[in-house]
């Protein structure tokens, strides 16, 4: 249905584009669009199945809040998009919180979040709208552009960045070299012609940024560090000019031409300093898009030809030689070598790979030749997920940065109003209104919110960066910031503390023989992934057992599973599953008791017999499953840091209690069912306790959902890592600690940035206030504050896991 016929409705149309999830059939999308349509004041619907998204066209009344009520009682879900853009012009706090409420008025947004320290916007919107956007950011005085595909490369000839900072102090050091000579009892100025003919080009030409910044945020009616420099700086160079025209013939006044000239200087060294800083903070990134090669070398009806990398599918055979790098995430079929994965798991050693195994793109392959036959291509490659990840988390603000917003919003009009208070102060307390300018003009200049603007998402950038070359991956900001507070860490035991692939060790019947044990629960377990349905099936095949066809599947969430076999009803599954059915287990309790001791995870078969029957125990399977070499040290450093271990697990309480004893883990939950992981979690969390749950199946995603921090190792599902807030790329236990660490690590670089970017303005400004800093000392302060900030932020890139990458 296309209601573009309907009548349309008054006043200019804002055109929404989202995507509705959950439809399968024409009727899902014919029903979202009759949703759409009859909202008043819709002028047209449209819904595509295809691609899932919906095209609105609306008047000013209908907002995203109306789209997305009409869309879910329709029974679907509204997916808005999300946008980044380029922020050109900001350079303080000040300026990020006008471009963001700029965007948050755009009808369609959702939210925006704008961070300095990578000067660009995120934005979720469920309108179609980035021309209004950018229309948005421009009335507010910046400019906004689409991120370029490649990245931009100088012209040829150009100028270097720093030539203005170099001219700068060529012109400004004739009129600083006064100041020193007086500090050394010489007393002489320059002519007043020359240090006028000095300033003015550093004043007007090379300082003409802070004007145009600073009128186009009084413009926007708010102000930033442009406006409080430009301010500044002109009140001294008008000063001198007036005393200069002013003076007596033959006398010379004292001039403040160096002033002016010198501040601006400093901040232009200042900001360009800074600037450079700011790129090294996006290392990991840089880092991370270099591991991808631009072309590959693919077998094609038996010959090798090298495309580029935009041309491969899924399914090519790709051929890596001796010493490449892996152009794509796929499955050995030919060869075996030694792959460098360190930059991608933080596994400072090669590691065999052979037919069968998986290789991740960005990799180095070493000695031998492989043949990859291709999985995953472009956006859905491991290296890709990575790069947004870490892209994510840099761009998304920690929850503390808000409280420095609201601050920044109201920074910059208070300082200009205790400059003004300073000027009239002075100017009551009986001094020349020279003095009172100079003073007015130092508070002025001092004050600086650049430095708290940078202060959070610089460090927040440095240490996610660091994490990331590590392998362990920050999903977000508040992940981090949460992350350094943890005081109870929650294990699953299967895959996350043990290597999860546990062997069947034992398998004794009830009665009977074990073959046919064996057989009966093969046949429950055929098609199943589960760890311990793969140990039974392998066990299977190597014993040479015959395994019966099973009918009527159906697998027990959390206990078991059932299927009718040679024509019996069976189920295999935990203690619990047996209870529930009235079997009874006696005649292998004692058998069953001493294998749990020794740390087995036990299964028992079942036959339920006739109807009236009563069920009959078969036997039971017992698995054993090794510990991960890096466990017990995981536990060990949580609980040298004062962090609580828990271990929530399925498996009966015997198993768990032995894994328990053997880690020396705190607490033990046992044969905790999937859907009640997340109760446990909850529970822990009473008391104000703050709960990490490491995990790695789809039965741990709402426990790690539900802890204030959820660790997925990637050795596990996909599902558990979209649950989780953090990743360990190599499923390592021993990197909890380490992504823990390097939390704690990056909230004190947060919480140190705060601390001087605040008390550098507390304690400046009233000293610039009484007359206790000169402008051109109160300039430089403020220009080598915010470099201050990010080379702090940067001691984070040395940070390494303990014992070094393992």
């Amino acid at each position: 249905m296309n209601t573009s016929d309907l009548p349309a409705a008054a006043g200019p149309l804002t055109r929404w584009d989202f995507g509705v999830e959950g439809m399968t059939c024409a009727s899902c999308s014919t029903r979202v669009e009759k949703a759409l349509a009859r909202l008043p004041g819709v002028a047209s619907a449209s819904v595509n199945l295809a691609t899932e998204r919906a095209a609105v066209e609306a008047d000013a009344t209908v907002d995203a809040a109306a789209l997305q009520a009409a869309v879910e009682k329709a029974g679907y879900a509204m997916k808005p998009q999300a946008l980044r853009l380029n922020i050109e012009g900001m350079t303080c706090a000040s300026c990020v919180a006008r471009v963001e409420k700029a965007l948050n008025r755009v009808p369609g947004v959702l939210s925006a979040s704008v961070n300095l320290a990578t000067e660009s916007a995120d934005i979720v919107s469920a309108a179609d709208n980035l021309v209004a956007l950018q229309a948005a950011v421009e009335r507010a005085g910046y400019r906004a552009t689409l991120p370029a595909v490649t990245p931009e490369v100088a012209p040829r000839g150009a100028l270097p960045e720093w030539w203005p900072v170099a001219l700068a102090i060529a012109l400004s050091l004739p009129l600083a070299l006064p100041m020193v000579g007086m500090l050394w009892g010489a007393h002489w100025m320059l002519p007043g012609g020359l240090q006028f003919l000095l300033a003015t080009p550093v004043q007007f030409w090379l300082g003409a940024r802070f004007y145009v910044a600073g009128w186009k945020a009084l413009r926007a009616g708010s102000g930033n560090m442009d406006l409080l420099v430009a301010l500044g700086t002109s009140a001294a160079w008008g000063l001198s000019v007036w005393l200069w025209l002013t003076a007596a013939p033959g006398t010379m006044p004292h001039l403040y031409f160096e002033a002016s000239a010198v501040v601006i200087t400093l901040v232009l060294l200042g900001k360009w300093l800074e600037t450079r800083a700011k790129r090294q903070t996006t290392d990991a990134i840089r880092a991370l898009n270099a591991l991808r090669p631009d072309t590959a070398r693919v077998r094609r009806d038996g010959i090798e030809i090298e495309l580029p990398l935009a041309q491969i599918v899924v399914g090519d055979e790709v051929v890596i030689r001796p010493g490449e790098r892996v152009p794509v995430d796929g499955d050995i079929v030919d060869g075996a070598s030694q792959v460098d994965e360190s930059l991608i798991t933080g596994e400072s050693l090669p590691v065999a790979r052979q037919v069968g195994d998986r290789v991740t793109g960005g990799a180095v392959n070493g000695e031998g030749r492989l043949m990859v036959r291709t999985r995953a291509i472009g956006a859905e490659t491991v290296l890709a997920r990575i790069v947004r990840l870490v892209e994510s988390a840099q761009a998304k603000k920690a929850p503390i940065q808000r409280l420095v917003d609201r601050v920044s919003a109201v920074f910059v009009p208070v300082v200009i109003g205790l400059a003004l208070l300073t000027f009239g102060g002075w100017m009551i307390a009986g001094a020349s209104a020279e003095t009172a300018l100079l003073n007015a003009v130092a508070v002025l200049v001092i004050a600086c919110p650049c430095a708290l603007g940078l202060a959070t998402p610089t460090a927040i950038m440095v240490g996610t960066g660091a994490a990331a070359r590590h392998g362990i991956l920050i999903k977000d900001a508040e992940a981090l910031e949460i992350a350094h507070r943890v005081s109870v860490v929650a294990f699953d035991k299967t895959g996350t503390l043990t290597e999860g692939r546990p062997e069947l060790v034992a398998a004794e019947p009830a009665d009977g023989a074990r073959s046919q044990l064996l057989a009966r629960a093969a046949a429950l377990q055929a098609g199943s992934e589960h760890p311990l349905a793969r140990a039974v099936t392998a066990a299977a095949v190597r014993e040479g057992v015959t395994v019966p066809p099973a009918d009527a599947l159906t697998a027990v969430a959390g206990r078991g599973i059932a299927a009718t076999v040679e024509g019996r009803a069976l189920k295999l599954g935990s203690s619990r599953f047996m209870d529930e059915l009235g079997v009874d287990l006696s005649p292998l309790a004692d058998r069953a008791a001493q294998l749990q001791a020794d740390g087995r995870t036990v299964s028992w078969l079942a036959d339920l017999g006739d109807l009236g029957d009563s069920p009959r125990l078969l036997g039971l399977l017992a698995f054993g499953d090794t510990l991960k070499p890096s466990a017990a040290d995981a536990v060990r450093r949580l609980q040298a840091a004062g962090v609580r271990t828990v271990l929530v697990s399925g498996d009966n309480r015997g198993a768990a209690a032995a894994v328990a004893a053997q880690l020396a883990i705190d607490d033990v939950r046992a044969e905790v069912l999937p859907e009640h992981k997340a109760e446990v979690v909850a529970e822990l969390k009473q008391g104000g306790a703050v709960v990490a749950m490491v995990g790695d199946g789809i039965n741990d995603a709402p426990a790690l959902a539900a802890a204030d921090v959820g660790i997925a190792m990637s050795t596990g599902t996909d599902v558990a890592m979209h649950a989780a807030g953090i990743t360990l790329m190599q499923g390592d236990p021993a990197r909890v600690a380490d992504a823990l660490d390097i939390s704690r690590r990056t909230w004190a670089k947060i919480r140190q940035n705060l601390f001087w970017a605040f008390a550098y303005n507390v304690v400046g400004i009233p000293l610039a206030a009484a007359g206790m800093l000169n402008p051109v000392i109160a300039g430089a302060a403020m220009a080598f504050s915010s470099f201050s900030v990010v080379s702090n932020a940067l001691l984070l890139r040395r940070w390494k896991p303990e014992g070094g990458a393992r």
